[in-house]
């Protein structure tokens, strides 16, 4: 690095209360992580094939971490600590007021994410990364299995009603 952006780097105010802090949030990785490996290992082992970490809505910056394109299902898998979990979310002792706003900030991201995506004719599925992989394999699961049950049926009924319909518009 440089000497001058060695300077600039140094000049912008850190958010992190310490050095350490800084570099133990910098080396957070914001995919492939062990829950989320567990769980896509369990998603897999149900025969369930899907895409990984990929926009739902192209236009949109907002990543799911599971997504199945055929049935609309976006599967987010959640870190307790950075989206609040009520069973294991705790408050940062130090510098408390910025991780509080940012802790809303990923809330609410998250909730606008939802309506999103709801919005826009898809499930969306939140998992918490202290739930066990296998249970939250069976959620999905269950989602895919409804909503692939769900298609089937609209395509029957389509199918049935253009069979109905006469070719005649005159006839009987």
């Amino acid at each position: 690095m440089s000497e001058s952006s060695a300077r600039r780097k140094d000049a912008q105010p850190s958010w992190a209360s310490s050095p350490a802090t800084r570099a133990s949030m910098q080396s957070n990785r914001p995919r492939d992580t062990k829950p989320e490996k567990a769980l896509r290992s369990a998603v897999h082992a149900l025969g369930l094939r899907f895409s990984v970490s990929t926009r739902p809505l192209p236009k949109v910056r907002r990543t799911a971490d599971l997504v199945f394109t055929r049935v609309h299902l976006a599967v987010f898998l959640d870190g307790c600590y950075w989206h609040g979990c009520p069973e294991h979310h705790t408050l940062s002792a130090t510098n408390t007021p910025y991780w509080t706003a940012k802790f809303e900030t990923n809330r609410r991201r998250d909730r606008q994410t939802d309506q999103w995506l709801r919005e826009a004719g898809w499930e969306v599925l939140r998992v918490w990364e202290h739930e066990d992989p296998a249970t939250a394999a069976l959620r999905v699961r269950e989602a895919y299995d409804r909503l692939s049950k769900e298609i089937e049926e609209a395509r029957a009924e389509r199918a049935s009603t253009r069979r109905r319909r006469p070719l005649n518009p005159d006839s009987p």
